[in-house]
C-alpha cells in the first residue's frame, strides 16, 4: 500500500519501500534523555524490584552496550536522575525566595508545597528521593539524597530565622534551626509513605491544613 507522501505525488515506489520501517536513529543527547525517561518509568511500578541494566535495555530494545555508550555506569545514570530532581527543585526554590513580599512563614510553606507537588507528578523520583531505589546502589548517590535534604533544611532556615526574629524571639537562629529540621523530617515522611505505600496515599492530602499548624 502506498504511504499518503507517495500517493501524493502520484509516484509508485512500493517495490522499494521495505517490509519493515527502518528505526530513526537519535539526535545527539536525545537517546540520554531516553534512557532517563525509561528508569524513571521503570522506578513508578508499585513493588519494583531493583531495576537492572538488562531490563532497561529490553525496554528501550536496545543492547546492555548501548546504554553504556551513554552512561558510564547504572550510577552514572542515577547520577543523572539526581541532576534533573536538584535543577528542577531549586531552580523553583529560588523563585520563592527572590518574591518580595512573602514572610519567611509563607515561603517555607511554599518549599513544602513545592516538594510534595513534584514527587506527587514524579513518583519514580520520589524513590529515588527517599532512598528506596538507591539501597543497591553506589553509596555515593545516597549521600548526593543526603546533601540534597540538608540544602532544603538550610533554606527552610534561612527563611525561617527572620520569621522568628519578627515574632520576638530571644534565639531566633535557635528556633529556626528546631523548626527547619521539623519540617524537613514531616516533608521526608510524606514522600516515604507516598513510595512505601505503592502511591496510593497521596503526599498532599490535607497538605494545607497540616502546614498551616506547623508552620
Amino acid at each position: 500500500m502506498q504511504n499518503e507522501e507517495t500517493a501524493a505525488s502520484g509516484v509508485d515506489t512500493q517495490a522499494e519501500t521495505p517490509s519493515t520501517p527502518t528505526r530513526k536513529r537519535p539526535k545527539p543527547g536525545e537517546r540520554r534523555v531516553q534512557i532517563l525517561q525509561a528508569l524513571a518509568a521503570m522506578l513508578e511500578q508499585p513493588g519494583a524490584e531493583r531495576v537492572t541494566t538488562a531490563a532497561l535495555a529490553a525496554r528501550l530494545e536496545v543492547s546492555e552496550a548501548a546504554l553504556y555508550r551513554h552512561f558510564a555506569s547504572k550510577a552514572q545514570m542515577f547520577e543523572g536522575l539526581i541532576d534533573f530532581i536538584e535543577q528542577s527543585v531549586f531552580t523553583l526554590v529560588n523563585q520563592i525566595m527572590e518574591r518580595e513580599g512573602a514572610t519567611g512563614a509563607q515561603q517555607a510553606a511554599k518549599i513544602l508545597t513545592l516538594l510534595v507537588q513534584f514527587a506527587e507528578r514524579n513518583p519514580g523520583m520520589t524513590r529515588v528521593m527517599v532512598g528506596d531505589a538507591l539501597v543497591y546502589e553506589n553509596e555515593r548517590l545516597q549521600q548526593r539524597m543526603n546533601q540534597f535534604f540538608d540544602k532544603i533544611e538550610a533554606t527552610l532556615r534561612q527563611v525561617l530565622r527572620g520569621a522568628a526574629a519578627a515574632d520576638g524571639s530571644a534565639t531566633p537562629s535557635v528556633d529556626a534551626q528546631v523548626r527547619a529540621a521539623a519540617l524537613t523530617a514531616f516533608v521526608v515522611g510524606q514522600l516515604q509513605r507516598f513510595a512505601r505505600s505503592g502511591f496510593r496515599r497521596a503526599p498532599s492530602e490535607h497538605l494545607e491544613a497540616t502546614i498551616a499548624l506547623i508552620v
